[in-house]
């Protein structure tokens, strides 16, 4: 069987007709369930999912999308280091027209400085074979998905000898970032819609706290609309036979142990660190910080910058929306000052970001 037969059965109208059906069957009393992947968030709004939902539950997209929670800070010292002569700066695409307090990359390469797009790390690697009098810098954001090719990109920049080329570690680690929402007592979260992608890497076992010590279901589930409305299903049922487990929808990419071999290559690269989310603050070793014995390929230790004192996005709410607390719709900047076109906040710049959904594919004043 091809794999367009096989995704053809997670897109069939009458499987998810079934589905709906179930979940208003099993949905007996309130519930909000929070995705955390932006491709989740992607895929609810597109495929109208929120519109089949009975009355009593409520969807809500969180932290899902990496170009969003990373904070200002942040984005200022990506910025600041573009701005520094003999840098240049590589990135993927999405983080181009982030803000930061006083810019964007696009603005900064508008202005001269040199930013380029990849598509891979490797790609970062070869324009620093290629131009040895430059020090290039690879931007690395994203979670535990994009971590393990940025960790074998850096083995692999040690293998080749390279004194050139260094990586800015922005990246993050999710399950942490699920206790802090789950602590937050603005979002009364019961079930967590949880991320495939991430949980191909790490499988199921780091989520286990949520149902052991909050009694907070969880369901990792694929992408298609079959695959995220069983995965509300199954939250719905543990819900209504009085269960908080984890489980795992999405068997055809993810294992309970994860994949083993791309943790290790985390592990062997990256450390543990403190690391500032976007409406959530800084959360104690959600951060992956790249290790002493690789120092000589952290950015940070090889071009020193001190950015400037970071400011917050006037009126932008991006923050509130990612922890659930507000919906995209309430922040006074949607769909006015604020669209895909002109972005004025990271919800609205990335093709993952929450108020981008909305924007595309949710009718205005509607949730």
């Amino acid at each position: 069987m091809s794999s367009a037969d096989i995704l053809k059965g997670f897109r069939d109208p009458e499987h998810a007709a079934a589905l709906v059906t179930a979940i208003a069957e099993a949905a007996t009393e309130p519930q909000t369930f929070m995705e955390v992947c932006g491709t989740h968030t992607m895929a609810i709004a597109k495929n109208g999912l929120r519109g089949v939902m009975p009355e009593n539950i409520k969807l809500l997209s969180g932290p899902g999308c990496p170009v969003c929670v990373t904070g200002n800070a942040d984005i200022d010292m990506a910025i600041e280091l573009a701005r520094q002569p003999h840098v240049i700066l590589t990135t993927f695409g999405d983080m181009m027209k982030v803000p930061g307090s006083y810019s964007s990359l696009s603005r900064e390469k508008a202005d001269g400085r040199d930013v380029r797009v990849v598509y891979s790390p490797l790609d970062s690697l070869a324009l620093a074979e290629s131009t040895p009098d430059r020090h290039v810098i690879f931007l690395g954001v994203g979670f535990e998905t994009t971590a393990p090719t940025v960790a074998l990109t850096i083995r692999e920049a040690a293998r080749r000898g390279l004194t050139n080329w260094s990586a800015l570690s922005l990246h993050k680690t999710v399950p942490e970032a699920l206790r802090a929402l789950t602590n937050d007592p603005e979002v009364k979260i019961t079930g967590f819609i949880l991320p495939g992608h991430v949980s191909t890497v790490i499988g199921s076992q780091p989520y286990r706290f949520l149902a052991e010590e909050y009694g907070v279901a969880g369901v990792i589930t694929g992408f298609e609309p079959v695959d995220v409305l069983q995965g509300i299903w199954m939250l719905a049922r543990q819900r209504a036979e009085g269960r908080a487990e984890i489980e795992i929808a999405y068997t055809r990419a993810v294992m309970p142990e994860g994949n083993e071999i791309a943790v290790r290559a985390i592990e062997e690269v990256f450390e543990p660190s403190d690391a500032e989310w976007r409406g959530l603050g800084v959360i104690p070793g959600t951060g992956l910080a790249i290790r002493p014995e690789f120092s000589q390929y952290d950015a940070l230790v090889r071009v020193p910058v001190t950015p400037p004192e970071p400011r917050a996005i006037k009126g932008c709410q991006c923050g509130d929306v990612l922890r659930g607390a507000v919906l995209p719709f309430d922040c006074k900047l949607f769909g006015r000052g604020c669209t895909p076109e002109h972005p004025i906040g990271p919800c609205m710049v990335s093709s993952e970001g929450s108020c981008a959904a909305y924007y595309r594919y949710t009718d205005y004043g509607r949730a």
